[in-house]
């Protein structure tokens, strides 16, 4: 069946299309090369980052996150179970036990209570905490950070979708040690395929994961080793392409947020609950997603995705929590039934900045009929 309107599809023109001409045109395709070096620079400026490092993929971000910061085997890695497996993957590679912890019912991100539950249970034995900006929305860093200082346990943002997004009038990414952002083809902005790691004050770790991503090569001439590193920097085509995308980001989050706007205000329905943004807080409205109660509406979250579905509109669940996911079997969960609930009766609605107005009422009307 051919989409009409996808879940979040890339939105690119003729900014992009110059600059990856003109990266090409140089011959400067990988690795590496001036795209990079001005993509970083502007991610940094954009972001208020003391240092950023463009990567292949925010994955590859997150394994560097976690390797710098020292995780290992047998370390306890405190991290949202209403996530993509993608933000414990890495840890969970490196021989790491992952503990989860539930959403907060409102705005959908980690529980700081429950966090703070389980940093006094293990009394210092967590090694990181990883937290999920969820679907763009910032979490409540305040209160994850003072339970994290009680510990002196290191926080790593996992702002994958949250890019341009805001707590207190700073941006995600640089509120923990270290932050990560993914430029997936699906993302607030995109290079295609792609990822950076961010700091707001430990340079140190992000210096030391540059070495690691250039397969940890040794200064000079030679092809010198000390340590075997890793192949995940980002070339410098695609940076073009992210440079591009960056000079838009400002004007793709008030496209986004418009279409969160338009579904609020025609979704006015006792039986419909969106995303909550928390005081203080900015979202990006990266992907726009609802809570269905079957009862009030008339009609299950499944029974909205399979109407909009054939229609020709794609929707997604809410995620399947990690605590659910059978390669995660078998390790602590800390509440879990928030996150249960949403991934029941929630789903993401058709987001993208490019979303046109007609689209966007023919899944209004297709949800409301639903319920008819």
């Amino acid at each position: 069946m051919s989409l009409r309107s996808h879940l979040s599809p890339p939105d690119v023109g003729p900014v992009e299309r110059a600059l990856l001409l003109d990266a090409f045109d140089s011959n400067w395709i990988a690795p590496l090369g001036p795209y990079v070096e001005r993509f970083e620079r502007e991610l940094q400026t954009q972001t208020r980052a003391a240092a950023a490092l463009a990567t292949c993929s925010g994955t590859a971000a997150l394994d560097l996150a976690y390797r710098v910061l020292g995780i290992g085997a047998g370390d306890l890695v405190a991290c949202s179970t209403l996530t993509f497996i993608a933000s414990v993957g890495p840890a969970v590679h490196l021989g790491a036990r992952p503990l989860f912890i539930d959403a907060e019912p409102h705005a959908w991100c980690m529980d700081a209570g429950l966090l703070q539950e389980a940093l006094d249970e293990h009394q210092g034995a967590i090694a990181a905490v990883t937290v999920t900006h969820a679907y763009g929305q910032p979490a409540h860093m305040d209160a994850i950070r003072s339970a994290c200082q009680l510990y002196g346990v290191p926080i790593i943002e996992d702002a994958a979708a949250a890019l341009g997004a805001t707590y207190r009038d700073a941006s995600v990414g640089i509120l923990g040690d270290l932050g990560i952002f993914s430029f997936n083809g699906n993302k607030i902005i995109t290079t295609g395929g792609g990822g950076a790691l961010v700091t707001g004050h430990r340079t140190d770790l992000v210096d030391r994961a540059r070495h690691l991503a250039t397969q940890a090569r040794e200064p000079g001439p030679q092809y010198l080793h000390q340590e075997v590193g890793f192949n995940y920097r980002l070339s410098n085509l695609l940076a073009a392409v992210g440079q591009g995308q960056l000079m838009q980001l400002p004007s793709r989050i008030a496209s986004r947020r418009a279409v969160r706007s338009r579904y609020q205000q025609a979704l006015q329905h006792p039986g419909i609950r969106f995303q909550g943004e928390s005081a203080g807080t900015r979202s990006n409205a990266w992907l726009t997603g609802i809570v269905i109660d079957p009862e009030l509406f008339g009609a299950t979250a499944e029974d909205v995705w399979s109407l909009l579905q054939t229609r020709g509109f794609d929707s997604r669940p809410l995620f399947l929590p990690l605590h659910r996911q059978p390669c995660l079997a078998g390790n602590r969960v800390y509440g879990g039934s928030v996150a249960e609930k949403l991934n029941r009766d929630g789903l993401c609605l058709p987001s993208g900045s490019s979303l046109g107005l007609a689209d966007q009422q023919a899944i209004i009307s297709t949800i409301l009929e639903a319920a008819r």
